[in-house]
């Protein structure tokens, strides 16, 4: 077995990039991605390191920077509801204000039973 070295981002890049869902249709079962964008405003701390492996290693995933945090992370919830939870976009910011803005939106999507993944940043 050959030994792989991954930075934390690129390995959570990896595994991002690998996550497929299964569902049956007409008899047959069809597998899906389950994360084909990712939303990110990059600023301090360890989204950095998730940042650098988005935009330097090999993977399908798309990155579309946000303006908002709040508006990310409203609109990956809505994008999961809207895909009857087979789909997701993880949402990154950095620590301190930022974070406190996705918290409406990830009670929002834990009230509704609604897949959302999001990664603040830290020092």
């Amino acid at each position: 077995m050959k030994t792989i070295r991954l930075t934390a981002g690129e390995a959570i890049v990896r595994y991002l990039d690998n996550q497929y869902v299964a569902i049956e249709q007409d008899g047959k079962l069809v597998e899906s991605k389950f994360v084909e964008l990712f939303y990110a405003i990059f600023g301090h701390g360890c989204v950095l390191g998730v940042g650098e492996a988005l935009s330097q290693a090999e993977h399908s995933i798309k990155v579309m920077q946000g303006r908002n945090e709040q508006g990310m992370a409203q609109a990956a919830t809505a994008y999961a509801k809207m895909n009857n939870r087979l789909k997701i976009i993880p949402c990154m910011s950095s620590i301190g204000p930022g974070a406190a803005n996705m918290v409406t939106a990830a009670a929002t999507a834990t009230v509704n039973n609604i897949p959302l993944l999001l990664f603040m940043g830290d020092t």
